[in-house]
């Protein structure tokens, strides 16, 4: 009867072992993971920024040929475009003023 329990013991301390090899290992692996992560997190925010930056140097672009190219029947698109960057200059002062 004792050596059926020893096993049964055995056993259960050899499964046991096992799983908290595998707990382990697991927790290293989520680590790893977590530092990935919050490393692509980064690189997305970077990329997100460069991105804005990008998107407004274009607008700048297409309003600096707008404005460079000006002509009879430009004078309506010059004027929007002046209207939009006036909003935008309004927007930031407002957002100054807070």
């Amino acid at each position: 009867m004792d050596n059926k329990f020893d096993e049964i013991f055995s056993s259960l301390r050899y499964k046991i072992k096992t799983i908290v090899s595998m707990y382990e290992e697991q927790k290293i692996v989520n680590r790893e993971l977590h530092s990935e992560n919050k490393g692509l997190n980064e690189k997305l925010s970077e990329l997100e920024n460069k991105l804005k930056e990008t998107e407004r140097d274009f607008e700048n672009l297409k309003m600096a040929k707008v404005l460079s190219t000006v002509s009879e029947g430009d004078i309506h698109d010059t004027k929007l475009q002046v209207n939009r960057i006036v909003r935008e200059i309004d927007k930031c002062i407002a957002l100054l003023n807070r």
